[in-house]
């Protein structure tokens, strides 16, 4: 059986609260989980209530093969837990970022919005009316 580390949505709308569980690769977002190991509550104000996780319990699951999700992997490495999964990623997206450098394209958002800028300028500096008048016909 494959396991994965990731969060299921609980809590109402525009009120969300992640609880971090431990699930079967197979198993829908909200569906049956194999262990729960805590909660993720991005609205709370005290960044020690924030993210409350079993640091002994993650520890096991990592060590027993389970894959975090990128956003609990995150969330682990805030709590200093650090696994091959990050490593794996940070890799991945030099790569990324190798590639895109290389056939000239845009890697990060504000790259795309500043290459994007110029070229609305240009099209909204055309004048509207032409410079000479067009001649008359007779």
């Amino acid at each position: 059986m494959s396991v994965k580390i990731r969060m299921s949505r609980h809590g109402r709308r525009h009120r969300p609260f992640f609880r971090i569980n431990v699930i079967d690769t197979h198993t829908p977002r909200d569906g049956r989980i194999v262990e729960k190991l805590g909660y993720y509550d991005p609205l709370e104000k005290a960044t020690d209530k924030q993210l409350v996780i079993d640091i002994e319990r993650a520890k096991y699951w990592l060590d027993k093969g389970a894959i975090p999700s990128d956003s609990v992997s995150e969330m682990l490495l805030r709590k200093g837990i650090k696994h091959k999964y990050a490593a794996a990623k940070k890799t991945r997206r030099a790569l990324a970022r190798k590639r895109a450098r290389t056939a000239g394209l845009p890697f990060l958002k504000s790259e795309r919005k500043t290459e994007e800028k110029p070229a609305k300028g240009a099209e909204g500096a055309a004048p509207a009316a032409p410079a000479t008048p067009p001649a008359e016909k007779k």
